[in-house]
């Protein structure tokens, strides 16, 4: 059973106009008069856009009504949720109102609970029950004629109007978990080193970074005239990073309560509200605190996308961050198992370096963001392409800094996996969690039309990621998980193709969980086979990676020229060792090789489309469900849909373009360079996209033409600026072998 989410945002246009065509102070009073002749719906839908207003008296009027509300109608979680924010404001009154609020709630929903449970007999507690009970709250409590004044405005970043809305219905087989298990052992040892090893790396590209602009200053200051360079520029910045970099982590549980609180919102979550949603969770909580001494505490990220996180270090000094989707989408056995599962990151330490990497990354997102928000604003096209250039530099780095501690997060959510189902004994509910998140945040950029850059700045960290969830979380009401996730557990190379992955694939995480299911004689909850045998042919294979074979081989050719020519010199048949002493021709050879691997792919991987082999939309389940594609044997396809992503300057490098068509969404990649129309500019509109298909970890949609149904049409120069591309390389690399 799948549960509601909250959204910012009405659930319809006609809502938003209905609302906005008044003014916000009449339509506060319409919503309150709905409350009052119990009109629900209509009150619902005015005070959640009311809530959305910049006046903070207003909209703190509007969320505690809504506490009515959802009170009144069975939204019981929905209500505590909402009356737990308000609990964080800073006014008194705000604060004891909310909190007499939650008392009230727990009071008077604890022996229907209860009665629930012991009726039910596993612990679990369908959320979508408590809709039959009708809760009579105190009304000298939550009604909105006693709702205290609220002047103070410091609190009103933190409030977030919330929303219920409805996933897809997925049908869950719900199959049990184990009485009593045998835990599998972990070696811990390569989980250590690759921690390490990754905190290295981040150290190492960040002294990179800094060190690039600080020479780039004091270059700078010496190309200008009248300046001077900054001495204190030309030092080594080692010590300094290395200090800093410890003192990030022994300081990561605080700093990362500043800095989520500003501006993620994060908020205390309180153990009776997270007992309201999974007394299973609490259990394990207090079990592990006691077990480790520790004494984690628990916050909750206001969004409606299910996602969860762990910053800190020691158990004592940890924290886990769960949103408000999570709570509402997931039953109780599976919040219970995301909880265990954050948990497992605190007790094998890498919650430490993630918590560094959050530190270093975050602050770099919100600069991207602002001066993409500088660019929306500039309407001089020259100053707007220089913001263009900064915010997709400043992006750059924080994918480089993302990309250094890749492969920890892979890794550890395989560890984290073996550690939930060892403390639950659940892997079946772990497996409907990962599934149910991954639904949930393809919802949510749906309903949003756009990818939230919460999602986007925390993805590092969270147990499945956004692009992954894109298409496999909107197609799964579809076509069946199982024809969904062969891809992941079957083909040959899968491996090799998410090397540049943050999360490793979801079927083959739930693979490896289905297993010890069957090793502990439980039902599946997905009837997944890996014994059978996927083939795919290599010379295609080696085709998709011919660029980067060609590094190896264009590295192997110069050390055959280096070994013949001092064989020559050494024989004095030939002297040429004065010209190549240096082996600085290698570099060339490099980059001839990888020049020549892309030109022998690019024929192969941009085939000419023809128009009795283009696929549409009613084959597009078909052709993402075949476990034995690979990118570069793509399908021609023309696809009506819906271009969904972020607008202006921030989606300037078109990271944040999807297609949305009758049955899934689609990642895009798009080349607009030299063109002054792109894609974006078509965002939120209907269109038809001719180009190909490719299958591997992401699927996604390399864009030949878009057309809108104006008739305008945009070309991609993919090919194009990929031969562009190879012939500089070639060109480099021939320069530098003939220079010597």
């Amino acid at each position: 059973m799948i549960r509601g989410i909250f959204s910012p945002y009405p659930s319809t246009t006609s809502d938003i106009k209905l609302v906005m065509s008044r003014d916000s102070k009449t339509s506060l009073e319409a919503g309150l008069a709905a409350v009052k002749s119990e009109d629900w719906k209509t009150a619902k839908t005015i005070l959640e856009a009311v809530a959305m207003d910049d006046n903070p008296q207003r909209a703190v009027q509007a969320q505690i009504g809504l506490v009515v509300v959802y009170a009144k109608t069975g939204d019981i979680a929905g209500a505590m949720t909402l009356s737990e924010i308000l609990a964080q404001s800073n006014n008194p009154e705000i604060q004891e109102w909310a909190n007499r609020s939650l008392e009230e709630l727990l009071k008077r929903n604890r022996t229907d609970i209860n009665a629930r449970i012991e009726q039910d007999g596993t612990g679990f507690v369908p959320f979508d029950d408590f809709s039959d009970s009708k809760p009579n709250i105190n009304e000298t409590i939550i009604t909105p004629d006693n709702t205290p004044n609220h002047d103070n405005s410091e609190h009103s970043s933190s409030i977030v109007p919330v929303k219920r809305n409805k996933l897809p219905t997925i049908h869950w087989r719900r199959s049990g978990r184990a009485k009593t298990w045998q835990e599998k052992k972990l070696d811990l040892i390569p989980l250590r080193l690759l921690t390490a090893g990754s905190f290295v790396a981040l150290f190492w590209v960040v002294r990179i970074i800094i060190v690039f602009i600080m020479s780039t200053i004091n270059n700078t200051l010496v190309w200008l005239p009248f300046l001077e360079p900054i001495q204190l520029l030309y030092q080594d910045p080692t010590t300094f990073l290395l200090v800093l970099f410890l003192v990030l982590i022994a300081t990561s549980p605080w700093l990362l309560d500043k800095l989520l609180s500003s501006l993620y919102g994060i908020q205390s979550l309180e153990t009776t509200v997270l007992e309201m949603h999974s007394q299973e969770a609490l259990r394990i909580f207090k079990r592990f605190n006691t077990q480790r001494r520790g004494n984690i505490k628990i916050k909750l990220l206001p969004i409606a996308a299910p996602i969860a996180f762990t910053y800190g270090h020691l158990p004592s000094m940890s924290r886990i961050v769960m949103s408000q989707g999570l709570l509402q989408q997931l039953a109780d056995d599976e919040i219970a198992a995301m909880l265990a599962l954050q948990l497992g990151h605190i007790a094998h330490w890498d919650a430490s370096v993630m918590s560094v990497v959050l530190l270093v990354t975050i602050p770099i997102y919100k600069l991207y963001q602002l001066v993409s928000t500088w660019g929306d604003r500039v309407n001089i096209t020259f100053v707007s392409y220089i913001y263009v250039a900064i915010s997709s530099f400043v992006y750059g780095v924080w994918c480089l800094c993302t990309g250094c501690v890749i492969a920890l997060s892979q890794v550890r959510l395989y560890y984290a996996d073996l550690f939930a189902t060892n403390f639950t004994g659940n892997p079946n509910g772990i497996t409907r969690a990962l599934l149910k998140i991954s639904n949930g945040i393809a919802n949510d950029i749906q309903k949003q039309e756009q990818t939230n850059w919460r999602l986007e700045s925390l993805n590092i960290s969270l147990p499945v990621g956004f692009k992954q969830s894109i298409t496999l979380g909107s197609l799964a009401p579809h076509v069946t998980f199982e024809s969904l996730l062969m891809w992941d557990y079957l083909n040959p190379y899968r491996y090799w193709l998410t090397v540049n992955n943050t999360h490793p694939l979801l079927g083959d995480r739930i693979q490896r969980l289905l297993a010890i299911v069957g090793k502990w004689r439980l039902d599946r909850e997905l009837d997944i086979d890996s014994t059978n045998a996927i083939k795919v042919r290599k010379q295609m294979f080696g085709l998709q990676i011919a660029p980067f074979l060609g590094i190896p081989t264009g590295l192997a050719f110069a050390l055959l020229i280096g070994v013949v020519w001092q064989t020559l010199y050494a024989l004095k048949i030939l002297n040429l060792k004065w010209i190549y002493d240096d082996w600085g021709f290698a570099a060339g050879c490099i980059a001839i090789g990888f020049s020549i691997g892309t030109l022998i792919r690019i024929n192969a991987y941009f085939p000419e489309l023809k128009s009795t082999s283009i696929q549409t939309n009613e084959h597009l389940p078909a052709l993402l469900t075949n476990p034995a594609a690979i990118g570069i044997d793509s399908h021609g396809v023309k696809l009506d849909g819906k271009i969904l992503g972020r607008r202006g300057v921030s989606n300037s490098l078109g990271q944040d373009l999807i297609l949305q068509t009758t049955s899934a969404l689609i990642k895009m990649h798009h080349v607009s360079f030299g063109q002054p129309v792109n894609p974006q500019d078509f965002i939120g509109r209907q269109v038809t996209v001719t180009g190909w298909l490719r299958r591997d970890a992401t699927p996604w949609l390399d864009i030949q033409s878009v057309r809108t149904q104006t008739g305008k049409t945009i070309n991609s120069t993919h090919p194009i600026w990929a031969t562009v591309v190879a012939v500089a390389f070639q060109a480099w690399g021939a320069y530098i072998l003939l220079k010597g």
